[in-house]
């Protein structure tokens, strides 16, 4: 699972001073890409959707509707966690935590939803009735606080228990997630290397051209003598 984000400090330090700094407001316009890798044998792909929402859990549940046509709710918490390490020192850190809640069902009608607008100048709304459980479970799901979704002490198994008790609740054995980017010197190496000369002239600065990994701010140096055009 890869992610990035970069923002404008100045403009942010404008919004902050005229009060704009709603979810809404500090996204601005854009679009919110997904680049969805299931495995070996499978093919990625990528679905876009606009940041038109006023948040990115609206957004992206915009993206489950019309990317995947799967009913979804997704939430998002992050806060400042002042704690202290090992040895009793005072440490400052951030904290984020999510949920994401699919109505999957045997039948495909039980999930239909009313169709988006057209835009055409259509006058039917499309509406279908929501379907009971996943109606059930759509609120559930937005009573979760923030809070919930960051404490360090309110584990998975707890948090489902919690919303969900009534009807059952089934742990299927965690997926580790590791700390590591999958960039390499080798990978961006051959990357250089599919550039021109020309390219690579322009790019090298005192005899060396630097690559800054977007994901893990790992910055590469390569002796502008060691990448060869292919």
């Amino acid at each position: 699972m890869r992610a990035y984000a970069r923002y404008n400090e100045e403009a942010l330090k404008i919004a902050e001073e005229n009060g704009l700094t709603q979810p809404q407001h500090l996204l601005g316009d854009g679009v919110l890409a997904f680049t969805i890798d299931q495995g070996a044998h499978m093919q990625r792909y990528q679905g876009i959707v606009p940041l038109d929402g006023a948040s990115l859990e609206e957004i992206a549940g915009v993206y489950f509707r019309q990317s995947e046509q799967i009913p979804t709710k997704v939430r998002l918490g992050v806060a400042e966690l002042l704690d202290r390490d090992e040895n009793g020192k005072p440490r400052h850190r951030w904290r984020a935590g999510g949920m994401v809640a699919q109505f999957l069902p045997e039948a495909p009608d039980r999930m239909r939803q009313a169709d988006l607008h057209g835009g055409d100048g259509d006058d039917t709304d499309g509406t279908f009735e929501v379907d009971d459980l996943w109606g059930e479970a759509s609120v559930m799901v937005q009573t979760i606080d923030a809070d919930e979704l960051t404490d360090p002490t309110v584990g998975t198994e707890r948090l489902l228990y919690r919303l969900f008790h009534e009807r059952g609740v089934k742990v299927y054995p965690p997926q580790a997630v590791y700390d590591k980017c999958s960039c390499s010197r080798e990978k961006l190496r051959d990357v250089l290397a599919s550039l021109s000369q020309d390219d690579i002239d322009h790019a090298a600065e005192d005899g060396l051209v630097s690559v800054t990994c977007e994901f893990c701010s790992t910055t590469y140096r390569f002796e502008a003598t060691e990448v060869k055009p292919q």
